[in-house]
């Protein structure tokens, strides 16, 4: 194990599956948070934002100090604070303030979640076994996906098993996960990057017109996937006014399981695919799936809009970090953190604008935020369009 990068490539998958649970378990719980401690639409929104601002905090950090540091030391830091963070999440709310118990469990969690997703794509870009780059780093992601879909289908069982009034249980439960990984994380080899006479000075790099295109298309990506991920579950519920195990599965499930099908084809396909051409028409897709899941009567349609949300998004993540790692290649573990920084930044901006304007028109409720959401599909789309001479 202490030789075989293979290793490490599964403790790179797993760690994107500890990122799915923190990122996705508390979401199926906001109905439960808001019924049981009384927490307002608002109030739950903080919580996406302090998650997600937590992260971008992290990521920033570790744009300056990850390589001085070590990767090893980081990442099973980052497990650390995720096994806390979980374990925070089932019982803080019951020891403290159930409110400021949340915060502390989402800040704990964030800190994992920022490292590991600073941390796993220049492990695995630097791994001997990964010959095929972009296919490998979709292959990757794609794992956030199936994480999400477990995250989903245990924590409904697990809800169907124990009853919602030991919904504290699931959190516990779900810490083993990065526990294990740690003692993984612990002993398979890891390789850096760039070394450090080839890396690209921070000052060059953010000069570059290039990467501000990559960050601009990364804030697109986080918003648009976090934007539907983040409500899907109490847009089932609330705005569907389908049972919560219904909403669930036909809701964020689907799109989980969607989104890591597209990932799972282009990390299979990928060598074959334009991948500007496959990004945009993805961002037509993601409008187009939005739009279906606000304006459709039928709630079953309405949730096929879900689920193609997932399919549409799947690419727009790994295929920014696969382009900007093949124009930038000496961009190394800043440039990784800062494109992770400005996903993170989409993923708080995106529910963060489905919350304010549902707030804003009650009336609507969280379809009116939805629709707003379709800004940032919108806007990759023009991007991807106007700078068809950088991205190919």
């Amino acid at each position: 194990m202490r030789k075989n990068y293979t290793y490490t490539i599964y403790a790179c998958y797993i760690g994107y599956v500890v990122q799915a649970i923190i990122n996705n378990l508390a979401p199926l719980l906001f109905l439960t948070f808001n019924r049981s401690f009384h927490i307002s639409m608002e109030q739950i929104g903080l919580l996406i934002s302090i998650n997600f601002g937590v992260q971008i905090l992290v990521d920033w950090v570790a744009a300056r100090y990850v390589d001085k540091v070590g990767y090893r030391f980081s990442i099973v830091l980052a497990h650390v604070c995720s096994v806390i963070g979980l374990i925070s999440l089932g019982v803080l709310p019951f020891v403290i303030n159930p409110y400021c118990g949340l915060v502390l469990a989402m800040v704990c969690n964030a800190i994992g979640g920022g490292l590991i997703e600073v941390l796993v794509s220049p492990i695995v870009e630097a791994a001997p076994s990964s010959s095929a780059k972009e296919a490998a780093m979709s292959l990757l992601h794609s794992f956030y996906c199936w994480g999400h879909v477990a995250v989903v289908l245990l924590s409904t069982l697990g809800f169907r098993v124990f009853g919602m009034d030991r919904w504290y249980m699931l959190p516990i439960l779900w810490s083993i996960v990065p526990a294990l990984n740690i003692i993984l994380f612990s002993r398979v080899p890891i390789r850096t990057l760039v070394e450090e006479d080839e890396k690209l000075p921070a000052k060059k790099l953010l000069s570059m017109k290039m990467f501000w295109l990559f960050f601009a298309l990364m804030i697109c990506a986080g918003a648009s996937e976090q934007a539907m991920s983040q409500w899907a579950s109490m847009f089932a519920e609330e705005g569907l006014k389908q049972s919560k195990t219904v909403g669930d599965l036909l809701g964020p499930c689907m799109f989980a399981v969607l989104m890591g099908c597209s990932r799972m084809f282009y990390g299979k396909f990928g060598e074959k695919i334009n991948l500007r051409k496959f990004m945009l028409a993805s961002g037509s897709l993601c409008v187009i799936s939005y739009l279906l899941a606000i304006f459709m009567k039928n709630p079953l349609l309405a949730l096929l809009g879900c689920g193609l949300c997932g399919l549409s998004v799947g690419i727009m993540w790994p295929g920014t970090f696969s382009i900007s790692a093949g124009l930038c290649p000496q961009g190394g573990t800043l440039m990784f953190a800062l494109l992770a920084l400005a996903g993170d930044v989409g993923c708080a901006s995106g529910p963060a604008v489905v919350s304010f304007v549902s707030g804003f028109f009650p009336e609507y409720g969280i379809k009116a935020g939805l629709l707003a959401a379709i800004i940032f599909p919108a806007v990759m789309i023009a991007l991807l369009v106007w700078n068809k001479r950088t991205i190919r």
